[in-house]
């Protein structure tokens, strides 16, 4: 099989490649992103080389690049897209073009190239919006709270109206929040670990009640690839792990493993239109796809501080702005 994967230096993209490449060692992967905010060459630097593995620079809303590519595979994986809510809020016009006319772009490579090939949308838990009670399934009404999540969705029917009208052979799979090796350090976990080892302060929004649920990103790369493999044309299938938390407590546990004061934490003004609570309902893609998380969240999350403990040849490149400022986080 030759798959397509598309933002692949990002975090979750470099992880599934790394994936699929141990775990399906006679795979060929073809990796496109455009090395935007998110994208790091290190993140795969040591396969540069490989016999398996090709990275090409280009813009998934290039319909140029695009289309001289996937007629080529058996499979895409559409991990690009621009993913911070702070910064969709301030430019929600990228997010646009990247999450919508990308989306887009490579569904309508696919229709006139390609229409056998199967498409994988990797999409996010945020589509559903505030979940005050019990938890989100895959036929629920979709109501996004910010340009992200609403680029996202609109991304999702899309895809959903490519296979009903040009009956292209589409998957949607959506997530809960991600964590571990790789990834940007803005986002929470990693921005929560890099400023206690540095003892600088922890900014938290609000009180921290926000409640997200947490997957260890390997597990929902095993996901993404149980759906490539056995997904049925048209389904969407959720991910989770059921790891409900408020947003202090993983700051906590982070700072008990790394054994740091709690004082480091300091609460800020809280993130405009903030949804309190993401929750998935994963019963599907246990049921019909035989998934389950490999897991727990305690050890995957010590996992990932050591990780970033030993890493900081990766992160400090990075940090200088995003870590490093007092701005919080998604």
């Amino acid at each position: 099989m030759h798959l397509l994967v598309t933002g692949g230096l990002g975090f979750v993209g470099s992880n599934f490649v790394r994936y699929i490449l141990t775990e399906q060692p006679g795979l060929k992967i073809t990796n496109v992103d455009n090395i935007g905010f998110g994208s790091n060459l290190a993140n795969l630097k040591d396969l540069e080389g490989s016999a398996n593995y090709r990275f090409v620079r280009g813009d998934i809303a290039d319909s140029k690049t695009v289309g001289r590519f996937v007629s080529e595979v058996d499979a895409v994986v559409n991990f690009a897209a621009e993913t911070h809510v702070d910064r969709s809020i301030a430019d929600p016009g990228s997010f646009v073009e990247s999450n919508v006319i990308g989306t887009f772009t490579l569904l309508e490579a696919l229709r006139k190239l390609n229409k056998d090939a199967k498409y994988v949308q990797v999409s996010t838990d945020e589509v559903y919006g505030d979940v005050l009670v019990g938890s989100s399934s895959e036929v629920d009404r979709l109501n996004p709270s910010n340009p992200y999540a609403a680029t996202k969705a609109a991304a999702d029917m899309l895809c959903l109206a490519y296979h009903r009208t040009y009956e292209l052979d589409v998957n949607i799979t959506r997530c809960t929040n991600n964590f571990g090796p790789y990834q940007f350090p803005e986002k929470m976990i990693p921005k929560t670990i890099i400023r206690a080892i540095r003892n600088l302060p922890i900014p938290v929004y609000g009180k921290g009640a926000n409640i997200r649920d947490w997957i260890y990103v390997l597990d929902h790369c095993n996901a993404i690839y149980l759906v490539l493999s056995r997904g049925k044309p048209g389904e969407i299938y959720n991910a989770s792990a059921s790891n409900e938390l408020p947003n202090i407590e993983v700051v906590k546990r982070i700072l008990e493993i790394l054994e740091r004061a709690e004082n480091l934490i300091t609460f800020v003004e809280d993130r405009p239109g903030h949804d309190l609570r993401y929750s998935l309902d994963a019963s599907k893609i246990r049921s019909e796809l035989g998934w389950k998380p490999g897991h727990t969240f305690i050890s995957a999350l010590k996992d990932t501080v050591r990780w970033y403990v030993d890493s900081e040849s990766w992160w400090k490149p990075l940090a200088t702005e995003q870590v490093l400022h007092p701005t919080p986080w998604k």
